[in-house]
């Protein structure tokens, strides 16, 4: 099989502007292993000699291990260009290709098909147009294949094309092919696809990829290259309100500043008015520069400097918008989260999330429901496993401006970032902002912190011990807040044990639980500081996020971990309960130190090691570290 373009004029002046105003179908290829997606495009970029010779000698020197015989070069290895992918047979990142027929451009995404590389799919699919969904005729649909195509729904694909391939393999039974076609369409009725095109395709051999085949002559469809080069797409929505998110302030001199980004969304003219989304403040478009020189007018994802006629405080993180369209303002709202992490997501912990362009830290404080992939069936949860899909809502330390993903994909999206790894480990499509966050505002107080300490004649602080059960830690806090209150301050123990009787007695020991805990722990922390006092907090809190969490609550200084370090088998022996003993016989699930880890801290303000020495000794080391304290305020 072959296709041939049709021949460039001579003009290479107007070829190069009739390429220019080609459209662009961005698509990505997804699908459970092994489906023959790298194969597919590889076969499409051959067929239509659009593979340069040196590409084709460098893959005859790889090797084909791939290949169906030793004389055929196998065509996935024009995408899995990777070592790994190489040595494995897989894809393991995305793989981008650009190229371009008489009548479109396109821009593909070869996204791995392994479940546990579903976060390069999201990566792929963000910016598509158009989806094949590959299914092996062998195998059918897949946990997977299901996985692909609402994640592919999710994101705001609009287009499918689902490719049956390797139907060499059932001898081209039209029957096998049609029973496919029917499940999946029963399955993707919910996903509100705007368009689902079935195509019987061998990738390896070629059948039906860039032109009809006569093994499947009861298949009357066009080819996947035919299809791709004439499906319709919505329009760029020009109509769209502008959003400009700032990048970067541009000042290479006393005379010019200027708010670089690129414009997600609409159109900006010179004199066009705008609104800075997070302040309000109103002004108008002096001039949009560009390295080539200044513009009228300029369009959706054009990368300019715009140049306003009044000063305003605009900076990275900061959207400049239409005025009579703003986006929402708000620091709590409901988002459709995508997990990626091995490490579960919990409600109460403390992330980044990041969007395009700013960067705070974020809470998940409602899991609502996780989503059945296979049923589309809301299930109850407490935390979202890898690659598990559930709504949330998220509470951020400081407003963001963002607008829901079904209207603006670009300003509607979000990342979630480990504060310790700083690995991305989820993303986030917004839905809505709550209501609650316009409704709630911190209430000015007449009477504040410092009013309230100074008649105290103290310092407000959190002491948080933390270690293991039966390291000492509330014998030790219990002799400190006895001296503190002898000496006239004014303080209050915090421990778990009582917490977990009133506050806190709704919740287990799971590890969402201790979350959960320590959370609401700190929180009741945080307001006791306000009111001046000196608060001794006594909690195993396992986790060095939730302890980070309790920190960033805290002004600067006001909080000092305590790490009252005691070796586990000192603490089994000490143990007045027998907790040890059951735990260790498994009569205990998810005890700190045995079946659940305990994260030590890394640099507390105090390392307290307690074996060999008296709890009134150790409390009185604190009580000195308070008094410096005071002394250097």
């Amino acid at each position: 099989m072959s296709y041939v373009q049709s021949i460039p004029p001579h003009d290479i002046e107007a070829h190069l502007a009739e390429h220019d105003n080609k459209s662009i179908l961005r698509f990505i290829t997804c699908g459970s292993v092994d489906d023959g997606k790298s194969t597919l495009i590889g076969r499409l970029l051959y067929d239509a000699k659009l593979v340069f010779e040196d590409q084709l000698a460098n893959l005859g020197r790889v090797g084909s291990p791939g290949a169906a015989n030793g004389k055929e070069i196998d065509l996935a290895l024009l995408l899995d260009g990777l070592e790994a992918e190489r040595e494995q047979g897989i894809t393991i990142d995305v793989a981008y290709r650009y190229f371009a027929t008489s009548k479109r451009k396109f821009i593909v995404a070869d996204t791995p098909g392994h479940e546990e590389y579903t976060r390069n799919m999201v990566t792929g699919a963000s910016t598509a147009d158009l989806a094949i969904i590959l299914i092996d005729s062998r195998q059918g649909i897949l946990q997977q294949t299901r996985r692909h195509s609402y994640i592919a729904s999710l994101l705001g694909i609009r287009h499918v094309v689902l490719a049956v391939n390797k139907i060499d393999l059932v001898d081209y039974q039209q029957q096998v092919y049609e029973e496919i076609v029917a499940d999946y369409m029963a399955f993707a009725k919910e996903l509100g696809f705007a368009s689902i095109r079935p195509i019987p395709i061998s990738a390896r051999d070629g059948d039906n990829v860039i032109s009809a085949s006569t093994n499947t002559p009861w298949y009357r469809g066009a080819a996947l290259l035919e299809y791709l080069e004439t499906v319709e797409l919505e329009p760029t929505d020009q109509a769209k309100p502008f959003r400009f998110p700032v990048q970067m302030v541009m000042r290479p001199n006393a005379d010019f500043r200027g708010y670089a980004g690129q414009i997600s969304c609409g159109r900006i003219s010179v004199g066009d008015p705008v609104v800075v989304a997070k302040t309000g403040q109103r002004t108008s478009v002096k001039a949009i520069v560009t390295y080539d020189g200044e513009l009228a007018t300029a369009g959706e994802g054009e990368a300019v400097t715009l140049v306003l006629s009044d000063e305003v405080d605009a900076s990275r993180g900061n959207m400049l918008v239409a005025p009579g369209a703003r986006p929402f303002v708000a620091d709590q709202f409901q988002a459709h989260v995508i997990w990626f992490d091995a490490n579960p997501m919990m409600p109460g912990r403390s992330y980044i999330l990041r969007t395009e362009t700013d960067s705070v830290s974020a809470t998940v404080t409602t899991l609502k429901h996780q989503v059945n992939i296979n049923s589309f069936i809301r299930e109850a949860a407490k935390s979202l496993q890898m690659n598990e899909v559930g709504v949330c809502n998220i509470s951020t330390q400081a407003p963001i401006a963002f607008d829901a993903y079904k209207d603006n994909r670009a300003t509607g999206n979000f990342i979630i970032v480990d504060r310790v790894t700083n690995a991305t480990v989820g993303a986030g499509l917004i839905d809505f902002p709550l209501r609650r966050a316009d409704n709630v505002h911190w209430h000015a107080l007449e009477v504040n912190k410092s009013a309230r300490s100074a008649m105290k004649n103290q310092l407000p602080a959190v002491l948080w011990f933390t270690g293991l059960s039966g390291s000492g830690k509330s014998t030790i806090a219990n002799e400190l807040d006895r001296i503190l209150h002898a000496q006239g301050k004014h303080t209050y123990l915090l421990d778990g044990d009582n917490v977990r009787h009133g506050l806190n007695r709704d919740l287990g020991f799971t590890e969402e639980d201790r979350v959960e805990n320590i959370r609401r722990v700190a929180e009741v922390a945080k307001l006791m500081a306000d009111a001046g006092l000196i608060v001794l907090v006594s909690f195993i809190s396992p986790f060095r996020d939730e302890r980070r969490m309790a920190r960033e609550l805290m002004e600067e200084g006001e909080f000092i971990e305590i790490f009252v370090d005691t070796p586990l088998g000192e603490c089994a022996r000490r143990d007045p309960k027998g907790l040890y003993e059951k735990a260790l016989a498994g009569q205990i699930a998810n005890f700190t130190g045995v079946s659940s880890p305990y994260e030590a801290p890394e640099n507390p303000e105090l390392h307290i090691r307690t074996v060999g020495h008296e709890p009134t000794d150790l409390a009185l080391a604190i009580e000195e570290f308070l008094d410096r304290r005071m002394e250097d305020k």
